[in-house]
């Protein structure tokens, strides 16, 4: 054993920045939060022990998680595939080799890093306001647009659309899973005469079911996990109407707007177990249609 430690001491010594910081900023706050989810805390007085109390009223009684839980359901049904469409979509145009490909490639990539800035979520609610830019554009055609951010109808819609417009990170990972797609098998299909749709779905598809796989669990995860930009279009309330009270926002509103430091823990392990439990079942459902290289039948 001590042999052991003198011969990899150099190596956990260049570790050690990366484990204390794990002890401390991560794996401390986590246990942390594990125990307060079973104590009333208000961060002002000392946690009191409640035990399941959290979790009973959480599934019992509050009808705000409930919601929470259904509009970030359909977020995430609706975002996701939405998204991945529309990055493979790209991802497949720029795979035809165009010129200054590198160009387009950072441009497509743009709208994934200012996504999630408060500037575009404030720009985002501007253009789908009553008198917003979308609506102008329709005037022209002769409909009169209803106030999208507003409408409980729609509102849920206009951050679907943000969500696809930010698809530069999974397009770049398709566009990588597509390079790795050999030639001559779609110039084999060619030959034989096979149209266009049936390359994507015979050959395309299967190849690329890892990359599809990868980017399916986390986009998945991060829709989950959506805040900032929710945040400044409801208002930080979830407004109207709950129709934007996504989970993050109300468990956000628990901890630093009524001071319920305590369920807001309870809350943030249920989703926890949830986008585990999502990605579990991604996991397992991996094996009927993802298939890699070096399987063997």
């Amino acid at each position: 054993m001590k042999r052991f430690i003198t011969r990899n001491a150099p190596g956990y010594t260049f570790l050690l920045p990366w484990l204390i910081g794990f002890f401390l900023l991560t794996l401390g706050p986590i246990l942390a939060s594990l125990y307060l989810s079973f104590t009333k805390y208000d961060m002002v007085s000392a946690p009191r022990w409640v035990g399941w109390d959290n979790y009973v009223y959480m599934f019992t009684r509050d009808r705000r998680f409930w919601k929470a839980l259904d509009v970030t359901f359909n977020y995430v049904l609706l975002a996701v595939p939405a998204r991945l469409i529309m990055a493979l979509g790209v991802a497949m145009l720029l795979d035809k080799g165009l010129r200054t490909m590198g160009i387009y490639r950072a441009i497509f990539y743009l709208p994934s890093l200012l996504g999630s800035s408060i500037a575009i979520a404030i720009l985002w609610r501007q253009l789908f306001a009553k008198e917003g830019a979308v609506n102008e554009v329709l005037s022209f055609f002769g409909i009169d647009g209803p106030s999208w951010i507003t409408d409980p109808h729609t509102s849920l819609y206009t951050l679907v659309v943000l969500a696809m417009w930010q698809f530069g990170s999974p397009m770049l990972i398709f566009l990588a899973g597509l390079r790795s797609i050999p030639r001559d098998l779609y110039e084999a299909a060619e030959i034989d005469g096979t149209p266009p749709w049936r390359q994507f779905t015979r050959i395309t598809l299967p190849l690329l079911a890892p990359v599809i796989f990868f980017n399916l669990v986390l986009q998945t995860i991060d829709a989950f996990k959506t805040f900032s930009s929710v945040f400044i279009i409801s208002h930080g309330n979830g407004a109207p109407a709950d129709s934007l009270l996504f989970y993050t926002v109300y468990l956000f509103n628990e901890a630093f707007s009524f001071f319920r430091m305590g369920y807001a823990s309870a809350l943030a392990w249920v989703l926890l177990i949830i986008i585990a439990v999502f990605t579990g079942l991604a996991f397992l459902s991996s094996k009927y249609w993802v298939h890699y290289e070096n399987e063997r039948d």
